[in-house]
């Protein structure tokens, strides 16, 4: 385990973090199109051989992990670092946040405090979903069904402007992410009404099932993020990078290196990796994979079921 530097945000020097901040259009629509084409290639496939071919399960993995992971180019959205234009980041986060579920306006403030108070309870708004302490919790929570829960809430929650009491959507963005979630929530309305009407359940079949085959993967990966850190405000010490393969680490936009992004949020996803090579002996959480992380955060729960 590395010795935290007394400064964390200090490591790098002036020079190092300029080159490492700098944003491009190229690799951002590089990423974006690559996230696309698997999610069309693994779509195209479980929409041709669902009924009787072998490769329909496959296809509906990795199609439900290519939808869930789409809060990825979310997260990559609402931090504006993937391309140099602040629209065309918006639209990148909108759009995603539209077919995994989130809603960016919303996730924008609700991030932004994440970063601002990791770990720290009753500050941290990730921390308001309950840690599983028990080896049913952890069952429920990678499900992804208390997930569903809370986005469908929280969704009609701020659709009916009920946003008083969150503290991380101040006054002046309350009628942004109002705005923004009901009209999330009238395409998805158009969506089903057009999928009725039609006669397919195609609203069901490419959507809802592949994102909730997704979702569990995508649970097990951020569960690894933060759990068993230590609960302090210091990113070289509250949050884990995990090492894992490329096919997820592309559909994760390098987010396995999230001390990186703690530490130096302004780093595009596309520089993480070169931030990592730099900041490594720094770190005190470094896995080898999801699978070990997983293992571990199982043993040490309690036996309770």
């Amino acid at each position: 385990m590395a010795t935290p530097s007394s400064s964390p945000t200090s490591i790098f020097s002036p020079e190092d973090l300029k080159r490492l901040n700098q944003r491009s259009n190229w690799k951002g629509a590089v990423q974006t199109l690559g996230h696309l084409a698997i999610l069309a290639v693994s779509g195209g496939v479980w929409a041709t051989q669902r009924s009787l071919g072998w490769l329909a399960i496959p296809a509906l993995v990795v199609y439900g992990f290519s939808l869930a992971t789409l809060f990825a180019p979310v997260h990559e959205g609402v931090h504006r670092s993937v391309f140099t234009h602040k629209g065309l980041n918006d639209a990148l986060a909108w759009m995603a946040g539209l077919l995994s579920f989130y809603n960016s306006a919303f996730f924008r403030r609700y991030h932004k405090w994440h970063h601002r108070y990791t770990q720290v309870e009753g500050k941290d708004p990730e921390l308001e979903d309950a840690i599983p302490a028990t080896l049913g919790q952890y069952l429920w929570h990678v499900s992804g069904i208390p997930w569903w829960i809370g986005k469908v809430r929280g969704h009609f929650k701020v659709a009916m402007g009920q946003v008083e009491d969150i503290p991380y959507i101040p006054q002046e963005a309350r009628a942004e992410v109002i705005r923004s979630t009901r009209l999330q929530l009238a395409v998805y309305g158009v969506a089903i009404a057009l999928s009725i009407a039609g006669g397919q359940p195609w609203f069901v079949m490419y959507w809802l099932l592949p994102l909730a085959v997704g979702q569990p993967l995508l649970r097990l990966i951020l569960l690894a993020e933060h759990t068993n850190c230590t609960p302090r405000n210091n990113p070289l010490t509250n949050t884990r990078t995990t090492y894992t393969l490329w096919p997820i680490r592309f559909l994760m936009w390098n987010m396995p290196f999230h001390a990186e992004h703690h530490l130096y949020p302004s780093i595009p996803f596309h520089a993480l990796p070169a931030a990592h090579t730099l900041l490594a002996p720094h770190l005190s959480h470094v896995a080898q994979g999801y699978s070990r992380v997983n293992r571990d955060i199982v043993a040490a729960l309690g036996t309770t079921v």
